[in-house]
């Protein structure tokens, strides 16, 4: 009979052990989804900006050299990434908010179907945000990309300053964008 009860007692403890991990796991995710408040792991920079060349998503030809004396947030992104699609919303709203005073997003759309990035980009009202079609990923990785969405912010001399693993918020560039405008 002890035996019995010794097997069950540690059946018991398995089960709330998995349970206990599985709960973690959950927290984890959510937290990696977007649904909490906490920035993305971001490392300072002092880095030349990787060329970025390519058609965008509209057909132009893009260059990064254009933009020099522009402050730049190079975000590698794609319409199959949740994340991407929790952040595209504040990185619209934020150059809408910060254009005028020389600051603007430009998008790596890495291994996507063009016609899918469109339509995501239209339907969070993001039409107006530039992307590169990446659809190798060749962009990306010349940048140091690990996945999406990673984001990148590039000062007015072409040095990339900021580095971030995971989806932005308006907390993060609030914090960082203004002190590279110049106030």
């Amino acid at each position: 009979m002890n035996r019995r009860m010794l097997a069950v007692a540690v059946a018991l403890l398995a089960v709330a052990g998995l349970g206990v991990v599985l709960a973690a796991g959950v927290r984890s995710a959510a937290r990696g989804s977007g649904t909490a408040a906490a920035s993305p792991p971001t490392q300072a920079r002092r880095d030349p900006a990787p060329p970025l060349r390519g058609t965008t998503l509209d057909g132009a030809t893009f260059d990064l050299t254009s933009l020099r004396g522009t402050v730049v947030l190079v975000n590698v992104w794609a319409s199959w990434c949740d994340p991407c699609r929790q952040e595209i919303p504040a990185l619209a709203a934020a150059q809408r908010e910060w254009s005028a005073r020389g600051f603007q997003v430009v998008g790596i759309d890495m291994r996507d179907n063009a016609e899918s990035a469109r339509g995501m980009l239209a339907e969070l009202g993001a039409g107006d945000l530039t992307s590169v079609a990446d659809p190798n990923g060749t962009s990306a990785v010349a940048w140091g990309a690990r996945g999406v969405p990673e984001s990148f912010l590039v000062d007015r001399s072409g040095v990339v300053r900021w580095w971030a693993q995971g989806a932005l918020d308006p907390g993060w560039l609030a914090q960082h964008v203004p002190e590279l405008l110049g106030g």
